[in-house]
C-alpha cells in the first residue's frame, strides 16, 4: 500500500516538501510506502478543453509531466496534494496540472485524497479549499486531520518549528494510512466501491 505525496512547489526541497515528508514519515510508521512526486519548476499550460483526452491521459501530457502524474496517482492507494500559497491560492503550475489531470482521467473514484498548504502567514485555508474540490467532484474520500492542513513558515527550518502544523501533518499521515487499510480490509471482505450509473447526467442550465 502506497501514498503518493505530490509536491506542487517550484522548490523541490522547500517548505511544502518539509510538510509532505512529515506526513510520509508518519504513514511509513504505520507500515505504508510513500513516494514524493515533484511536479518541477517548468511552465505547465492549463487545460485548453480540446477534448482530445485518450485512455485517461492528456494528449499533451507526455511533454510536461501531466501523464506521469496520472500514472503515479493510478499506481497509489492514496494521494496528498501539497502546495505553497500564491496569492491565497495554489501554485499556478500545480493548479494547471490538476485541471488537466482530472479532466483527462475524470475520476479516481474511491481513492482517498488530502490537500495541504504551506504559507508564510495567511491564505492557507482558501488554498486548502481549492484543492479539496478536485476530490469532491471525483468520488474520492477526503482524509482529514486535527486542524486545517496548513503549515506556516518562510523556510523549511521555520516550518519545522511550527509544532501544531507539523503535528497536524503527522495526524494526517496516520489517518490516511488508517483509511487505506480500512478500504483494503473492506475489499478483502467483499465490500466493493459502489458502481457508477451507466450514463452520466450532464445538465446544461441554458435552454
Amino acid at each position: 500500500m502506497k501514498i503518493l505525496l505530490v509536491n506542487g512547489s517550484p522548490h523541490e526541497h522547500g517548505c511544502t516538501y518539509t510538510a509532505l515528508r512529515e506526513i510520509g514519515l508518519a504513514a511509513e510508521g504505520e507500515g505504508l510506502e510513500t513516494e514524493v512526486f515533484w511536479i518541477g519548476s517548468k511552465a505547465v499550460n492549463g487545460c485548453v478543453a480540446c477534448r482530445g483526452c485518450r485512455d485517461g491521459h492528456c494528449v499533451f501530457g507526455a511533454e510536461d509531466g501531466v501523464n506521469a502524474l496520472i500514472d503515479a496517482i493510478n499506481a497509489s492507494d492514496g494521494v496528498v496534494f501539497g502546495t505553497p500559497v500564491h496569492f491565497a491560492g495554489p501554485a499556478g503550475n500545480l493548479h494547471s496540472m490538476l485541471d488537466r489531470v482530472f479532466y483527462a482521467k475524470r475520476s479516481f473514484a474511491g481513492k482517498p485524497g488530502a490537500a495541504i498548504a504551506s504559507c508564510r502567514r495567511s491564505g492557507g485555508t482558501a488554498t486548502f479549499d481549492v484543492l479539496n474540490k478536485y476530490f469532491t467532484i471525483s468520488s474520492m474520500p477526503i482524509v482529514s486531520s486535527q486542524y486545517w492542513n496548513v503549515v506556516h513558515g518562510n523556510s523549511p527550518e521555520e516550518v519545522r518549528r511550527d509544532e501544531e502544523g507539523m503535528q497536524t501533518m503527522r495526524t494526517l499521515g496516520r489517518n490516511m494510512a488508517w483509511l487505506i487499510k480500512c478500504i483494503a480490509a473492506g475489499k478483502a471482505a467483499g465490500v466493493e466501491f459502489p458502481p457508477r450509473e451507466a450514463k452520466f447526467a450532464f445538465t446544461n442550465f441554458i435552454r
